[in-house]
């Protein structure tokens, strides 16, 4: 039997967590932009396409055309050369001439893509248009071996990257600071976005008019003060580093498989009773032989002895007045002796029975 152990992590206490502006969200427009082309992997040591991929005999083909070779894809086999899809991150304010890593993966039904070599493949935005084009060797961090019906594999020989493998061709679509911004939440919340105007008011406003309002619970609009206008990336880089204590609703997360049970400081528990016991049944089976008699016509048989035993153990009584605190909770059910399980279950029936003001998370 396998033992598990809880591992309760309890935000107490009055310290008070404050983060970095940057840290809990990003201004509008300012993302990464998603790149992806379609590109061939040659020099591979016959663990390429077989010719049943079809398209990565085609694609050969028009890249000998493009180079002044034409070729019957039907007439030449591949196992050297392998489909590959290539993606890559293209970061905000991104320049040409800059370099991304770039990842690669088989499409067809090559084994390998250990020792190959991208050729030039342009990488796409959503919209069509390219913003960079990738080229070098591919590193798999990873091999396949076989010979004689045996095979040994590591990691995943049919994905790898390719460190600055792409260089940038066209500027990101990201928008530079302006005199009217939006700062988006990464995490929603009407609280903590009323800090943020709060704080940001309180650093820049100084008698003057209101400098951020915020608009929801995700979006906060900020304008440059006039003494930031003609250096709105200073203003930007300052805003980002006001510390601001952000807000969340109560929330218990629970992973069942690995015990792991994380309770926040607000979490409110309900006057209420918890009555708890268990009920084991254990089933034991023992194989019997009987043996016919000697010279008799009967045949040996095994004959199984099946025993049930059931046993309940005492219930145990845990109350929680009101007040009750989260540390009050991990104590009682710490006092009674309960498992992880145990712990898992009470705290889905508190909440079914609405004495736990918080979101309950199961992982």
């Amino acid at each position: 039997m396998q033992a598990c152990v809880a591992i309760l992590i309890l935000l107490t206490g009055p310290v008070v967590f404050a983060a970095r502006l940057k840290d809990l969200g990003a201004w509008e427009g300012v993302r990464d932009n998603q790149l992806v082309g379609y590109g061939l992997v040659v020099g591979l040591a016959g663990t390429g396409d077989k010719r049943q991929t079809f398209f990565s005999a085609q694609s050969l083909a028009n890249l000998l055309e493009r180079m002044g070779v034409r070729i019957n894809p039907n007439a030449i086999q591949v196992r050297n050369t392998a489909a590959v899809l290539v993606t890559a991150n293209l970061p905000p304010y991104a320049q040409p001439g800059s370099r991304l890593d770039v990842q690669v993966a088989a499409i067809g039904d090559a084994t390998n893509l250990q020792g190959g070599l991208l050729v030039m493949t342009p990488l796409k935005a959503a919209d069509g248009q390219v913003f960079a084009v990738a080229q070098g060797p591919v590193l798999t961090g990873g091999f396949r071996a076989a010979g004689g019906g045996n095979a040994v594999s590591l990691n995943h020989p049919t994905a790898g990257r390719i460190p600055n493998g792409a260089i940038v061709e066209r500027s990101a679509p990201s928008p530079p600071p302006s005199a009217r911004m939006r700062f988006q939440l990464r995490n929603p919340d009407f609280t903590t976005a009323a800090r943020i105007a709060e704080a940001i008011n309180r650093q820049y406003s100084s008698g003057g008019p209101l400098v951020a309002r915020a608009e929801n619970s995700a979006v906060v609009v900020v304008e440059t003060p006039p003494r930031f206008s003609l250096k709105p990336v200073e203003f930007v880089a300052e805003v980002e580093n006001l510390k601001i204590e952000p807000d969340q609703t109560a929330r218990i997360v629970v992973n069942e498989r690995t015990g792991t049970i994380v309770l926040g400081k607000d979490v409110r528990i309900a006057p209420i009773s918890i009555l708890h016991g268990a009920l084991s049944v254990e089933i034991q089976t023992d194989f019997q032989v009987s043996q016919p008699a000697p010279l008799s016509p009967g045949t040996t048989a095994i004959v199984p002895q099946t025993r049930v035993t059931a046993r309940e153990e005492k219930a145990r009584q845990v109350q929680l007045k009101a007040g009750a605190t989260v540390e009050d909770l991990v104590k009682a059910l710490s006092a009674i002796g309960s498992t992880p399980r145990d712990i898992i279950a009470i705290l889905q029936n508190l909440k079914s029975a609405g004495a736990i003001e918080a979101d309950l998370e199961v992982i």
